[in-house]
């Protein structure tokens, strides 16, 4: 039977109390939840032998997560990925964000959602444990307009499917799109021989400071082309300007069309001895994928592992960035009286061999 522990983590900057929440599926699987920033701090999976091991890089304590780090398993927004120049114009209304990537915005600028603490209520049934995290956004929230009301749910089965619904309701409009920033690795030193298959036929080329440039673009023909899966490190390897822009993957992928809030595949992604897989299911457009290029062995794990570059990858379901500059985009405005809902689910299909 699934089950819902907690226990204190800390306190952030020696003042207030953080909690690690913990989802137990009874049958293997484990995940833990910070309070602080959303975070997930570690999920456990079993391999198709029994064998359990983590599946995502963390951080060893509270102030690793308080100090600044690149988004470790962080609940990002109020805008996941970037927002040009750190401006956008709303209702005839320009609104600043404070920027903090290179003259751009990221993910909610620099006291995003990652670095506030969530109210948590935890609870578990009979085929499910869950985590409820609220926050409340005031209008002007790093520049942008209205209240904002969101909440961050995770939910964890008896199958081992790790799951997190987003909502936000706001007072005024405003833009919004939310996101898990979770490095994962299914088992091994780093990601090269990791398979990953990407449910699109397009993405979006960024320019030098990784901000949308030219249209949405067939991956055919290109490394980006993952309709097919691909070992990272042969993609990788690839020669095209985009890759030595960015020193690997930190794009978006445009999935392949639904109907509108319908759950679908993203991607697949198996570690290199086919002992665990991941398939990523969303009801989001885009899918961001970055290969830890930016990872430079500054951060370890409990264990004093090294966070090195290409040792982990993020599958960010989101909105396209800087949509809001963007019309041709999906729209990620917000206006009274609607409700936004995003879901994203990690399964595990190995685990049926298990």
């Amino acid at each position: 039977m699934p089950t819902v522990h907690r226990k204190p983590f800390g306190r952030a900057h020696g003042r207030s109390e953080v909690d690690l929440w913990t989802l137990d599926s009874g049958t293997g699987v484990r995940a833990e939840i910070l309070t602080w920033g959303g975070v997930l701090h570690s999920l456990t999976v079993p391999d198709t032998d029994g064998v359990p091991g983590p599946v995502v890089r963390s951080l060893p304590a509270l102030d690793d997560y308080t100090d600044k780090n690149p988004y470790f398993g962080a609940t990002v927004g109020r805008y996941a990925n970037r927002i040009a120049h750190g401006r956008f114009t709303l209702d005839g209304t320009t609104h600043h964000i404070p920027v903090n990537d290179r003259g751009h915005a990221l993910h909610g600028g620099p006291e995003g959602f990652h670095n506030r603490i969530w109210e948590a209520t935890g609870e578990s049934g009979d085929s499910v444990a869950a985590l409820r995290l609220a926050l409340h956004s005031p209008h002007g929230d790093m520049g942008f307009p209205g209240a904002l009301d969101v909440t961050a749910t995770y939910t964890l089965d008896a199958a081992g499917t790790l799951a997190v619904d987003y909502t936000a309701v706001t007072d005024r409009p405003t833009v919004v799109t939310l996101t898990s920033h979770a490095y994962l690795n299914l088992g091994a030193d780093d990601i090269l021989g990791h398979t990953l298959q990407v449910d699109a036929d397009h993405y979006l080329p960024v320019d030098p400071d990784s901000i949308p440039e030219g249209p949405i673009t067939p991956v055919a023909g290109t490394p980006f082309d993952l309709t097919a899966p691909h070992p990272l490190g042969e993609r990788l390897a690839g020669h095209h300007p985009q890759l030595a822009l960015s020193g690997g993957f930190d794009h978006c992928w445009v999935l392949r069309d639904g109907d509108p809030g319908t759950l679908h595949r993203a991607a697949r992604l198996t570690a290199p001895d086919d002992r665990r897989t991941l398939e990523l299911w969303t009801t989001e457009p885009g899918l961001q994928v970055y290969t830890g290029n930016q990872l430079d062995g500054a951060f370890t794990d409990g264990a004093g592992r090294r966070h090195e570059r290409h040792g982990s990858l993020c599958l960010e379901t989101q909105h396209l960035p800087d949509s809001p500059n963007r019309p041709a985009h999906p729209t990620t405005v917000l206006r009274p009286g609607d409700t936004l809902r995003s879901r994203t689910e990690w399964r595990f299909p190995h685990l049926r061999a298990v």
